[in-house]
Formats: C-alpha cells, sequence, structure tokens
C-alpha cells in the first residue's frame, strides 16, 4: 500500500505497528511537509499538498492508499475532502497519539480509522 505522510517523519516502530494493524506492506511511503501560509487561500494549498505526492490520477484511483494527515486540523480536513475527491471514497488514516510516560515526548500509532466506514454506519443514522 501506498501510505502519505502529511505529518512528522515515521520511525521504523511506527511503520511497523502501521503495517501490523492495516495487514499489508508499505510498497511506498510519500512524506509531504504540511506547511501552510495562513494568509493564502486553504483550498488552493490543499491541492498542491496533494499534488505534491506524485500521484497520478490512476493511482488515486487504483492503489491502496493508507493517510498520515497533518496535525493542524483545518488543513486536515480540507485534505480529506481533496483526497475524496481524487480517489472516489474516504481514505483511512493513521491515527497518532502521544505514548504514555515518555520523555522525550514519543509516539505511537492509536490506531487506523476507516473513514469510508464511518460514513456508511453514519449514514445509517440518518
Amino acid at each position: 500500500m501506498i501510505l502519505l505522510n502529511f505529518s512528522h517523519p515515521l520511525t521504523g516502530e511506527q511503520r511497523a505497528q502501521i503495517e501490523s494493524m492495516a495487514g499489508r506492506s508499505i510498497t511506498h511511503c510519500i512524506e509531504v511537509p504540511a506547511q501552510f501560509d495562513h494568509d493564502r487561500p486553504f483550498a488552493e494549498q490543499v491541492a498542491a499538498l496533494a499534488d505534491a505526492t506524485g500521484l497520478t490520477p490512476t493511482d488515486w484511483q487504483t492503489e491502496p492508499i493508507l493517510v498520515v494527515p497533518p496535525a493542524l486540523n483545518f488543513i486536515a480536513v480540507a485534505l480529506v475532502a481533496e483526497l475524496h475527491g481524487r480517489t472516489g471514497y474516504f481514505v483511512p488514516i493513521v491515527r497518532i497519539r502521544p505514548g504514555q510516560d515518555s520523555l522525550p515526548p514519543r509516539y505511537e500509532v492509536a490506531e487506523i480509522l476507516s473513514l469510508q466506514q464511518i460514513r456508511d454506519q453514519a449514514r445509517k443514522r440518518r
């Protein structure tokens, strides 16, 4: 699967956790830093962020993709919308959390959220 990381660099341990939870190997890890200019519209910056992955329209629609979203909520939600437009579905995302009692702070993979499944379940509550 292709792992798109729009957050901090991942450690080998974190990548192994992701592979274990996903039940698939990471074939490509594409790191794209998400540093935005708050004085410019986010929609155009999010499109550029997705473009920076180098994925083709065919890749977006046919390859298994997993995303580590940026930490800033406004960028993350706009990116989810952009990626939905490119893939045709909500891509699953990796949730990272701070590890307990670690100095300096260490982060671990908490879970993989199937946004499409969350959306599908929410439809039943309409």
